[in-house]
């Protein structure tokens, strides 16, 4: 059964895990699979947004358990110290990919959002909420630690004492809760019909702006400093003023504004 579908729908790739009899828990196949749809839209021109959801009760209920007994088994640093895609394992690679597509990513969360799937979610650029989900850095529960990038991510949305709680503690808090926190950035009775529409309003922007805006944005947060930013700021300004699309979108902006 596949884990994983891709549809592909102006220009939006709606991304959704098909695991729910099990609410999406990512065994070695789904982390496969998603890792497998993540590079394939990296690569693909035709896209300008992407909407992560998950079918069934659940976004994802985290890792699932029959995976930790097989990553424990023989020899568990084999399996998880390897670099296998650049700087990261399988299971890392699965969260940080969705940060690498050159589009804006959001994501649709509902049910329960635990270690895993919290950590996936992280991965969006965008994360609209249902008011009744529970979220959870859970690993703490089973004598581990969050190992999916989280350690990453989270550090660019919240405080280092929510950091903490949510980890030390692993207990679920909820979509209020993440919503103050920075965790997730609006609520909705309807994430997925409200994921779709920014998708859709993201989509009929100039696709060249849109990407090179996520790249910015991803150099201001990875720390570099002013100089290498604002030098950045004008490069890409630069490839975009005066061309071909960017005088398309002062046309079309004309226009609406003469009618």
């Amino acid at each position: 059964m596949a884990r994983v579908t891709t549809e592909i729908k102006d220009h939006i790739a709606h991304v959704t895990l098909t695991r729910g009899d099990k609410m999406n828990g990512v065994d070695m196949e789904m982390a496969e699979a998603l890792v497998a749809a993540g590079r394939a839209l990296e690569a693909d021109a035709r896209i300008r947004a992407v909407v992560l959801s998950g079918e069934g009760r659940a976004f994802c209920a985290g890792l699932d358990v029959q995976s930790f007994a097989m990553l424990a088994a023989g020899d568990p640093e084999a399996r998880i110290m390897p670099r296998e895609y650049g700087n990261t394992n399988l299971f890392q690679e699965l969260v940080m990919v969705w940060r690498r597509i050159p589009v804006p990513v959001i994501a649709a969360l509902h049910g329960v959002v635990y270690g895993a799937g919290f950590q996936l979610a992280l991965g969006a650029d965008i994360r609209i909420c249902h008011p009744e989900t529970q979220l959870a850095v859970m690993e703490m529960k089973w004598g581990l630690v969050p190992d999916m990038g989280g350690m990453v991510l989270l550090p660019k949305l919240t405080r280092s004492d929510v950091i903490r709680r949510l980890t030390y503690t692993a207990e679920p808090v909820t979509a209020a809760e993440a919503l103050g926190w920075g965790l997730v950035s609006e609520l909705s009775d309807t994430p997925l019909e409200a994921a779709q529409a920014l998708a859709a309003v993201i989509a009929q922007k100039s696709p060249n702006a849109i990407r090179a805006a996520k790249q910015l944005i991803e150099l201001a947060e990875s720390g570099a400093d002013e100089d290498a930013v604002l030098l950045a700021e004008s490069r890409a300004q630069a490839d975009l003023i005066g061309k071909p699309e960017q005088m398309e979108v002062i046309a079309a902006n004309m226009q609406k504004t003469r009618a």
